[in-house]
């Protein structure tokens, strides 16, 4: 992901340096477990806690050799065990039962013992995974703090509601507000039920049958790494998992899409209930010093669009030739953390511009207004059904004088003057089909 787009929160989780400090945490998490079984001297094992680094130039150099970045890695942490690239600490003699004693060979030969390359990767990945989720629980917390903030401030403002972009019928701004905190709310729960499922390591070996590390062991790397053990894994952890948080990320993204778009259409000249944040020497355009262009809104719509392509490219990435191959790989470096990335950036940037919004009452009470009362239809027509009317006659009665003021008549001076209307409802019947607060009586449970 491209710096414009990134959060420092996710920086730290996804950087390459994060990632292989996560690394890290899992081959000394082995060596810990391999030294409660006694495989590994405790002498060994305080020079590797002592010792154990790595450093990402060496890496590189490495990687260019072995053409392979877990590989480097492993090499990289050993030498630092051992004192350097040809200057090893003095041997020590195995225990391990079936294990031939190393000439040569000091306590960084312990690093990755018994591991295969996706035992490391796939575990941290675990680690990171749970902490990006954990970031974007934060952020969806800023974000549902910032619209309530605004519910509470202009919550009970009345505007029109519409339907396919035409006039509806009346609703309050806190209404509208209220779905949106809603539907955050349903994100947050499908997100936390994937942050617990993607909370898995594997120790498990080449094709997951457990060839060296037992499954008790691999119980007891895991706890200590904040994972559970992958129930039944092959080489890797089941990519369905990832597949599944993906697909709730995109979901999460198109929730905050259609609060930007609706913020966005809001926003239109024409309408104008609302405006973004704009502040002293902003610039709309390069061309046009009037603009005032929905520009934050519109970069969230877009992210939108990536997030849902990853979470397309991660479905295909569930399927894989028997115990694994190499297809997910770079998919998986690119799409994973660009859609952490994206995510976050997203909410933080919603967050902001529902906090800086700035809300226009008297154009929403313009608007509401506009066609001149047009919005009460319903209510004229069941009031006309509530005092005998079949609802056709009631429907037609309503939709003859809704004509005439999409003509440009006034809707409720021709509901009045309609003798259909007057013989079966009373002025005051009249007045409480064009009563707001009537209309909005139930809105405040918002």
């Amino acid at each position: 992901m491209i710096d414009r787009y990134t959060t420092p929160a996710m920086s730290e989780i996804w950087s390459r340096e994060a990632k292989y400090r996560r690394w890290l945490e899992v081959e000394l998490a082995v060596c810990e477990a391999w030294a409660e079984e006694g495989v590994i001297a405790q002498e060994d094992l305080r020079t590797i806690r002592e010792r154990a680094a790595f450093d990402l130039a060496r890496c590189d150099e490495i990687e260019a050799e072995t053409r392979h970045d877990l590989a480097a890695f492993v090499r990289c942490v050993e030498e630092s065990v051992d004192g350097g690239r040809g200057d090893p600490h003095p041997p020590t003699p195995s225990p391990y039962p079936d294990s031939v004693e190393t000439r040569g060979g000091g306590a960084g030969r312990w690093i990755h013992f018994g591991l295969t390359s996706y035992d490391v990767i796939d575990t941290a990945l675990g680690m990171m995974l749970c902490d990006s989720c954990a970031v974007l629980f934060e952020s969806l917390g800023k974000l549902s703090s910032a619209i309530e903030g605004l519910k509470s401030g202009a919550g009970a403002t009345p505007m029109i509601g519409r339907t396919h972009g035409i006039h509806a019928e009346p609703i309050t701004f806190g209404h509208k507000l209220a779905g949106w905190l809603a539907e955050l709310d349903r994100a947050e729960t499908r997100l936390r039920f994937c942050a617990d499922d993607v909370a898995v390591g594997k120790v498990s070996g080449a094709v997951g049958v457990h060839p060296h590390v037992s499954p008790e062991m691999e119980r007891r790397i895991c706890e200590r790494l904040g994972l559970r053990p992958d129930l039944v894994s092959t080489q890797i952890v089941g990519r369905d998992r990832l597949a599944s948080l993906l697909c709730v990320l995109a979901v999460l993204a198109g929730s905050l899409e259609r609060i930007a778009t609706e913020l966005r259409s809001l926003q239109r000249t024409e309408i104008r209930e609302v405006e973004e944040g704009f502040g002293a020497g902003q610039k709309g355009s390069s061309s046009m010093p009037h603009k005032r262009n929905p520009w934050s809104s519109e970069t969230v719509c877009g992210l939108a669009r990536l997030v849902r392509a990853n979470a397309h490219a991660m479905l295909e990435t569930i399927a894989t030739w028997h115990e694994r191959d190499l297809t997910n790989s770079s998919l998986e470096r690119v799409i994973l953390p660009d859609t952490f990335h994206a995510v976050d950036f997203m909410l933080n940037r919603l967050a902001s511009i529902v906090s800086n919004l700035q809300v226009l009452p008297e154009n929403m009470t313009k608007n509401l207004r506009l066609m001149g009362d047009l919005v009460f239809s319903e209510h004229l027509m069941n009031s006309l059904i509530a005092k005998g009317s079949s609802r056709d006659e009631a429907y037609r009665i309503a939709q003859r004088n809704a004509e005439k003021a999409w003509g440009g008549a006034d809707f409720r001076a021709c509901v009045e003057s309609d003798a259909a209307v007057c013989e079966r409802l009373s002025e005051e019947e009249i007045a409480r089909v064009f009563d707001l607060e009537h209309h909005l009586r139930h809105a405040e449970r918002d």
